[in-house]
């Protein structure tokens, strides 16, 4: 039935405005095809033009066929995973879908309910008239969890509503690991060139089950590969509409579903099926995988071995949900003596788990259990891996090789367990069967000029006979930026989703790079290395690392030094990094192709011109392979942590300037605050939540004849709101002392009543106005320990040579000495150092930007606020010291909380602790307060008193300082004990430290030693580290040091 075509989006109306403003800002059209470092052949601009047999990639394709068979996609793409940028970009381009309608897309947030939105649109007043038109999602895996309400809730009512799928990215961010990793829930999975398909199928198998299609969003989905036989926009169409017509809801669910898969097979001349067997025709032993890579990977191992006469097999699962128990033991073969599974799980925790099983491992192990087939079923073994592992074909050789011999499986590789000869093996070569196939890496900092040189070569190569295949991923850990690009030549196309093992020519383009990775161990034995750097040949040996040097020898790689010119373009630096590139592997391109790639002919004829004289190859004296290290060698990666779609925009990141303002223009944004946007705030510059007290008394506990001023201090409460809990801690927002404030001021030549606007540390937005003497007291910390990076910051600012090359010398690895002599020893100060170098003189708002600014400094809260409910109170030692100049120094927020009068205001804040109670009052608490590190314990005692006095009865405690305290504690009928008494352990007690770290050593041993006894009583063995945790994890060994 007909229907009208939905209107457009607000978000499309926006995105036409933005992209007719950006693609001709002054009038002048910029070039559509803007060469991209990750995507060699760009995105199609238009929908329609994909067809037949073209360079892209398989998130392109997903995106295809969602844009084709959808009238609305709603698209849930993290920043920076760019799901669903071809869709944008077709949609605001009003660009029709199979049906001659303009598909809208809507990009939505991914939180709970996400699906809601959808839900609504799904079961809308026109929904009858468009039950043949399927709704769409694209989205990452993290958005699974979020949409899972929606989706139940959908499922139960899927008989009225319009066929639902949602393609979903496998990708997530791991942060134990800080890497993307391919995260699989429940799927259909493919490779690059079935991605058109599957993604067909999972539209075709919404008419009878909502589908949710999951791909590997990581490597697989974002790798420019040949696809060919490519359906346009009328054949898919085309043939999702055949065979939606032929179904029928006479039959379960999978018989539907498989009937379509087999209908499907028909229309494209295809064989999948719901689980794809590969390898010897009567194997003994049997892998089951699940995931695009993995299928992959595995399938083409088990077929190599298979052919040598080995007898496994490897079953991969297309369709996993629903599990078709009849469909899996079809294809299992009948021969099978053992059965593997190879399934992920969330991470290396899970992994070595005993309890925990992979989903997959548990559906067939119920399949071949449950079945009548065998007397007796084989032998079935979960072989378990973390999200984040990173699969390469020497580890699927592997778990063949122990399914065949061994009665466990790992997926790690013993050092020992292969061959010289095996080490050295090119899996890609292997694979592709070609001695003409060829592997390129390029290493670069990810906004080098020559950032995109890969991707321009990608593309040229791309236009010979052989078949090419570009990945490119961000580290945005090594160097703040690093972008990694991998080129693959072949015959034939070739399923390899892993790094190259072994590159003919690697480049790369900061020597950073070779401490940071061992780009020697992935090039191929006899390959070539480029360096771009200017290098003379007497400080090679300096330059490059050691070990880098020991392998380049031993693996008789080639070494080039691309010498490029500071005076440069970017564009011609370019330019030559393809040139030293083509120049080295001993391919040569006409320059009129390599000029249309870089859309920049003059740039291409003038590295031409220079090429000759910039490459230059450097001799490797055969002495660097018998460097012997002295001690312990760092062992570096091979590839870089994959942890972003994105270069690093944290490190392009400006730091705000401050503005100098008169007293006037703050009387103006005072008087009409409206109109300024001015808003009062206390210590809007500190993100938490601050409170002003008042001093209520201060006093000394130890003698005045005592070398160390420990003092107790009470700030009344009253009117704050303040609350705080057993062992929290009171943040102190301490002030620079006044004088030493003016004695800066006058020497460094400011007025103390200047005005000041310094963006907020925390929100840049928000300016914070202030005087020069206000920003010195409050916020700067003039009189602190500077760290290197100002030295190197303050620099900048000199106007004379030596003292700019003396700033310099000591933020540099050859002033580690001096540093830390002025660091430990000096206890030099931000305003020390602008003083011994008076021509690095920035100005007040530099100044503000590159000192560091003040930081509250915590104490332990001394009391319980049930036994003092309007005060809180502190005990803290006054820390000062003499420097070798004689000077007597201190520390700040003690000497200024010291000096505080009765009455006195400050703005304190509170942060929650470790230090908490036990649940039972009765159970024993040991307190060992070291110093000052009592406070707390005064909390403790307090409100086991108050306990006392409400009827509870109180387990005994341990400590000295306020002695009258105490020992009206100890006088309530509770006997003091100490540390090493066993009452510890047998009433479930609980024991802290607190103060400075030193003793815990000799602790830790005393009450090791107690567990030690204690297990020996009840005549039982123990692990003592770990019962030394299970403390740790349930409250009852409490550490607060410093």
């Amino acid at each position: 039935m007909p229907y009208s075509e939905p209107p457009v989006s607000q978000f499309q109306l926006q995105e036409e405005a933005l992209n007719e403003l950006k693609a001709s800002p002054n009038g002048v059209e910029s070039p559509s095809d803007k060469i991209s470092p990750v995507l060699p052949f760009g995105i199609p601009s238009s929908v329609a033009s994909i067809n037949g047999s073209v360079y892209t990639t398989a998130q392109t394709l997903v995106e295809q066929v969602a844009y084709t068979l959808s009238d609305r996609l709603f698209t849930y793409s993290p920043e920076t995973f760019d799901l669903d940028n071809a869709v944008k970009q077709w949609s605001s381009k009003r660009q029709v879908n199979g049906r001659g309608k303009i598909t809208s897309v809507e990009p939505m947030e991914t939180r709970l309910g996400a699906a809601n939105v959808l839900l609504g649109y799904i079961f809308g007043a026109d929904r009858v008239a468009k039950k043949e038109v399927a709704q769409s999602i694209i989205a990452s895996s993290t958005t699974l969890t979020p949409m899972r309400s929606a989706i139940d809730q959908l499922a139960l009512l899927y008989s009225m509503s319009s066929p639902f799928v949602a393609h979903v990215a496998a990708v997530d961010y791991e942060v134990s690991s800080g890497k993307l990793v391919t995260d699989y829930v429940t799927a259909v999975n493919f490779l690059p060139h079935e991605a058109q398909h599957m993604a067909l199928f999972a539209t075709l198998a919404a008419t009878v089950l909502p589908t949710v299609h999951i791909y590997d969003g990581v490597r697989v989905a974002r790798e420019s590969v040949k696809v060919v036989d490519i359906l346009d926009q009328g054949g898919l169409q085309g043939v999702f509409d055949s065979i939606s017509s032929e179904q029928n809801g006479k039959t379960d669910q999978v018989t539907r579903v498989n009937r379509i898969l087999r209908s499907l097979n028909a229309e494209l001349g295809t064989a999948y099926s719901f689980f794809e067997y590969e390898g010897h025709e009567e194997p003994d032993a049997v892998l089951i995988v699940f995931g695009s890579v993995e299928s992959s990977l595995a399938t083409q191992i088990a077929a190599s071995l298979a052919k040598g006469g080995e007898k496994v097999g490897v079953i991969a699962v297309r369709v996993y949900r629903p599990f078709s128990e009849a469909a899996f033991l079809e294809v299992l073969p009948k021969s099978v003596k053992r059965v593997a599974v190879l399934g992920q799980v969330l991470n290396e925790l899970a992994v070595n788990d005993i309890t925990v099983q992979s989903a997959l491992f548990t559906d067939v192990v119920a399949a071949v259990t449950m079945s009548d087939i065998y007397n007796l079923p084989p032998p079935i073994i979960d072989v378990k891996y973390a999200r984040e592992h990173t699969w390469s074909p020497k580890e699927f050789a592997w778990i063949f090789d122990q399914i065949i011999r061994k009665p466990s499986v790992s997926i790690i590789i013993p050092e020992d367990a292969l061959t010289s000869e095996a080490s050295t093996l090119d899996s890609f070569a292997t694979l592709a069967e070609d001695n003409s196939s060829r592997q390129y890496s390029f290493w670069n900092g990810d906004d080098a000029a020559s950032a995109t040189a890969a991707s321009v070569v990608a593309k040229v190569l791309a236009g010979g006979k052989q078949t090419v295949a570009y990945s490119a991923v961000y580290d945005n850990v090594a160097i703040a930026g690093t972008l990694h690009s991998e080129i693959r030549t072949s015959r034939k196309a070739v399923d390899a989703p892993f790094h190259v093992e072994g590159a003919n020519v690697s480049f790369v383009g900061d020597l950073q790079l070779l401490k940071r990775f061992d780009i020697v161990a992935s090039t191929k034995i006899g390959g070539s290395i480029i360096i771009k750097a200017s290098i003379k040949s007497e400080d090679v040996e300096k330059k490059l690392p050691t070990t880098f040097r020991k392998e380049l020898v031993k693996r008789d790689v080639n070494l080039f030094f691309l010498d490029v010119s500071e005076d440069v373009s970017p564009a011609i630096e370019n330019a030559l990094v393809q040139l030293a590139f083509f120049k080295t592997a001993g391919i040569q391109p006409s320059l009129l192709k390599l000029s249309a790639a870089n859309q920049d002919p003059e740039a291409v004829r003038k590295a031409a011109e220079t090429i000759e004289t910039t490459l230059t190859r450097f001799d490797a004296p055969k002495e660097w392979a018998d460097f012997i290290a002295e001690g312990e060698v760092e062992v570096l990666p091979s590839v870089p942590q994959a942890n972003s779609f994105a270069i690093n925009e944290e490190k392009h990141y400006q730091e705000p300037s401050a503005i100098l303002k008169s007293n006037q223009s703050a009387a103006q944004a005072l008087s009409f605050k409206e109109a300024y946007d001015v808003e009062s705030s206390l210590r809007p510059d500190l993100g938490v939540k601050n409170f002003i007290v008042k001093v209520q008394e201060n006093k000394r506990l130890t003698p005045t004849s005592y070398d160390r001023n420990i003092f107790h201090i009470e700030f009344d409460l009253t009117g704050t709101g303040l609350t705080y809990e057993i062992g929290e801690a009171l943040g102190i927002h301490a002030h620079n002392d006044t004088d030493d404030v003016n004695a800066f001021i006058a020497s460094y030549g400011l007025n103390s009543d200047d005005l000041v606007e310094i963006p907020s540390r925390d929100n840049p937005d928000i300016l914070e106005v202030r005087t020069i003497f206000q920003a010195l007291q409050q916020n700067i910390d003039i009189f602190g320990k500077p760290p290197k990076r100002f030295y190197e910051s303050l620099a900048e600012f000199a106007t004379n040579s030596e003292e700019k090359k003396a700033l310099l010398t000591v933020a540099s690895p050859d002033g580690a000495v001096d540093f830390k002599r002025r660091a430990e020893v000096d206890f030099i100060t931000f305003a020390d150092i602008l003083l011994e170098f008076p021509s690095a003189h920035p100005s007040f708002p530099d100044l503000a930007r590159i000192v560091s600014p003040m930081k509250r400094r915590e104490y332990s809260i001394a009391s319980s606020q049930m036994v003092n409910p309007t005060s809180v109170h502190l005990l803290i030692v006054v820390v000062n010291w003499t420097d070798p100049k004689g000077r007597d120094r201190y520390g700040q927020a003690t000497r200024y909380l010291s000096r505080l009068p009765i009455g006195a205001e400050l703005v304190v804040s509170v942060k929650p602790s470790v230090m908490k109670l036990p649940a039972s009052p009765t159970a024993p608490l040991i307190m060992a307060g070291l110093g000052t590190g009592l406070a707390p314990f005064r909390a403790f005692v307090q409100y086991r008193a108050w306990q006392r006095q409400q009827g509870l009865d109180i387990g005994p405690a341990q400590e000295y300082l306020y002695g009258e305290e105490w020992e009206a504690y100890v006088s309530a009928g509770r006997q003091k004990i100490y540390i090493q008494d066993q009452a510890y352990l047998e009433r479930k007690g609980a024991f802290y430290l607190c103060g400075p770290t030193w003793p815990v050593p000799d602790v830790a041993m005393v009450i090791e030693e107690a567990v030690k006894k204690q297990a020996e009583r009840e005549g039982r063995r123990v692990e003592v580290g770990r019962e030394m945790e299970k403390l740790k994890e349930g409250g009852r060994y409490v550490l607060e040091v410093y």
